[in-house]
């Protein structure tokens, strides 16, 4: 692949809109957050206990009720993730995740409709996934409605 210039230019481009992303409130927001949430010991190995939980809870489920420990992790993980999802600074870490998740959906948006309307544009926002695609399911022939 032959490097032209306008290469340069939209990879130059492209570095510093990264760079504006990161520096853009979102990204230090969740970069408090995540540090609120892991440089506290404790939440940290809770959050670890859990994703270990989680291999063992993957497990039952292959075997579904049969599996003999399956009443016991299937309560453990719901009373685990519910405490987890209760903690204020693991809430924190969602919502400034989501944030900036939102910030980057809508970024790819933009880039993507100055490219072309008939871009496909994955989100994990339903507004902007419902108006650029339709999700991939119907093969563009528009039997789900889409614009295609």
């Amino acid at each position: 692949m032959i490097m032209t210039y306008e290469w340069v230019q939209i990879t130059d481009s492209a570095e510093e809109l990264s760079k504006m992303i990161l520096q853009s409130e979102q990204a230090e927001q969740y970069r408090q957050a995540y540090h609120a949430v892991y440089d506290n010991k404790d939440l940290a190995d809770e959050i670890n206990a859990f994703a270990r939980l989680k291999d063992l809870y993957e497990e039952v489920q292959r075997f579904g009720k049969y599996h003999p420990d399956y009443k016991d992790v299937m309560k453990r993980i719901r009373v685990d993730k519910r405490r987890l999802d209760l903690n204020e600074q693991v809430a924190g870490l969602r919502l400034a995740e989501n944030e900036l998740q939102d910030l980057i959906d809508q970024v790819s948006f933009i880039i993507g409709r100055s490219v072309s309307e008939a871009v496909k544009i994955p989100s994990s926002n339903p507004f902007f996934s419902s108006e650029s695609s339709c999700g991939g399911s119907c093969g563009t022939g528009g039997g789900c409605s889409c614009s295609a």
